[in-house]
């Protein structure tokens, strides 16, 4: 079992290295991207890396104050479903997949099970998850970005 500051110090590690691999990367528009926080370019849609001793998830969570905005959005991703799953693979979908600050939250994510985060080989199968799903996501949200941004105004 590892102390709460070696947790600290693996995480750090990791993180910043997936984030020193992922600076020569570029997003499908040609432009140098912050890989780790992905701008979704729309208030309240977030894109999140979750790693740990289950696995690896690439989330899009979508949590506006507005639960009539937020339902509005999850419907446009539902119509875009069959899209984002061929190019970027069958995703777990959760209209109401929790409550954060007094907001419901929906949840599209893509999951790596089976992989632990705390042994070396399950930091390495993470790394390339993440790193494939945010490239193939990257692919997929530049085309269809415009479309959510417009929804949210």
């Amino acid at each position: 079992m590892l102390s709460k500051e070696e947790r600290r110090a693996l995480n750090t590690a990791f993180w910043d290295g997936f984030r020193k691999e992922m600076r020569n990367i570029k997003s499908v528009n040609g432009r140098g991207i912050n890989w780790i926080n992905y701008p979704s370019d729309v208030k309240d849609i977030y894109i999140r890396l979750e790693a740990d001793h289950s696995g690896a998830r690439v989330c899009v969570d979508i949590q506006p104050k507005d639960d009539s905005i937020r339902s509005i959005l999850w419907e446009q991703f539902t119509e875009l479903r069959t899209v984002m799953e061929k190019e970027v693979g069958v995703a777990e979908w959760n209209e109401f997949d929790r409550v954060f600050q007094g907001r419901n939250v929906s949840r599209v994510s893509w999951n790596l099970k089976d992989a632990n985060f705390y042994q070396e080989d399950g930091r390495l199968r993470i790394k390339d998850f993440l790193r494939s799903k945010l490239v193939q996501f990257d692919a997929f949200y530049q085309e269809y970005k415009e479309i959510l941004i417009l929804l949210a105004e």
